[in-house]
């Protein structure tokens, strides 16, 4: 169960968002692209915080979740809440993996590895583009204008 309401943008919205998107964001967000290894904005973040989607700010992961995989990209081992990620079956490219996609808006977040840490031995692998970052004590986003849960910050 979540406080955030997870009905997805209106077409509306979803139209007013992707014209703002930079040509990267577009292709990593709609069009299920990656990011070049080790140049994410977000891989050597150390702040405390929240990692929120960069298309419609849903929660997705809390900093204390990060860990340094060594792979280039921004790794989680756990999600803000399950419900706030889908899990698709992706067999591009002739491997089948796990890709992750924001529940709410449905843009690609990278993949999930079963080589993480514990507790849950998950690799959240994803594109610091598809990303936007809120540090602790500071409000969330609220792209949609649905307002946020009462009184919530980015808070671990």
């Amino acid at each position: 169960m979540t406080q955030f309401d997870l009905r997805p943008p209106t077409d509306t919205q979803r139209a007013s968002i992707s014209a703002g998107l930079s040509p990267e964001e577009r292709d990593v967000l709609l069009e299920h692209g990656t990011e070049a290894a080790f140049c994410g904005v977000f891989l050597d973040n150390h702040k405390d915080g929240v990692y929120c989607c960069r298309f419609c700010g849903l929660p997705l992961f809390r900093s204390a979740a990060k860990f340094d995989s060594g792979t280039g990209w921004p790794s989680f081992f756990n999600p803000f809440a399950e419900s706030h990620i889908r899990r698709i079956r992706d067999s591009s490219y002739g491997m089948t993996r796990v890709e992750e996609v924001c529940a709410r808006c449905g843009s690609h977040m990278g993949h999930v590895f079963p080589d993480g840490p514990p507790p849950t031995g998950e690799r959240h692998c994803l594109n610091s583009v598809s990303l936007s970052f809120t540090e602790r004590g500071v409000a969330l986003p609220d792209i949609l204008g649905r307002g946020a849960p009462e009184g919530l910050a980015a808070t671990d």
